[in-house]
């Protein structure tokens, strides 16, 4: 039995002699009525309700901040992966007259070096195979030596200093060199140590050479 009607007045009560009267409508006790059909009326409306306005702001607000600091991070991201790709991509060498050959990895903005100058350079030496002999970066020390006059090969002079068909090298800049033996260590190698050699005979070697500047 539906309990709105059984309220309504559809109810017989137990101490009427004609057990199928029913309840005038006069009886009806309309304010009752009123109030049950506002009620029920109130609590559809409620449920219809949108949200208010400031709940709907906080939302864009909070997903237009999330969506700003992803498309940031991205960004940040992209901008590492570019400067990484151009630091790591392989550059063309040049030959100069002398036969070295050289390329900028990155060109520097700081001064160059001077004949005879204190300077420092990072580096990292590989035979032509490929095999790391000597890297400064491992040692987390920089070489720090005179340059132009014979303290290091005729190469890293040449590579350092320019000349020859060669700009020299800016303070902050990074060069790939490759030396033919006569500008590395010739006919007797370097590291030679009972019949073996960390650098054997007439080596071609390379450099990737990062020069600090004066020390």
């Amino acid at each position: 039995m539906n309990s709105l009607a059984f309220s309504v007045g559809n109810y017989i009560p137990r101490n009427l002699s004609a057990p199928n009267t029913t309840l005038p409508a006069k009886n009806l006790d309309t304010t009752k009525l009123s109030r049950i059909k506002f009620s029920s009326h109130s609590q559809e409306n409620f449920s219809r309700q949108p949200q208010p306005k400031e709940s709907q702001t906080f939302f864009k607000r909070r997903e237009a901040i999330g969506l700003g600091f992803c498309a940031g991070f991205l960004d940040v991201l992209l901008q590492q992966q570019l400067t990484a790709t151009a630091e790591e991509a392989p550059c063309e060498l040049t030959v100069a007259p002398s036969g070295l050959a050289f390329c900028d990895k990155i060109v520097g903005t700081g001064p160059e070096a001077v004949k005879g100058q204190l300077i420092k350079a990072h580096y990292v030496g590989k035979l032509e195979s490929g095999k790391i002999f000597d890297s400064s970066y491992n040692r987390g020390k920089p070489l720090t030596f005179r340059v132009g006059v014979g303290e290091v090969i005729k190469g890293w002079d040449q590579g350092i200093l320019g000349g020859d068909g060669i700009p020299p090298m800016l303070a902050g800049g990074k060069r790939k060199l490759k030396l033919p033996p006569e500008l590395a260590y010739g006919m007797r190698g370097a590291g030679c140590k009972g019949g073996s050699c960390i650098i054997p005979p007439d080596s071609v070697l390379l450099f990737d050479v990062e020069f600090i500047g004066k020390a």
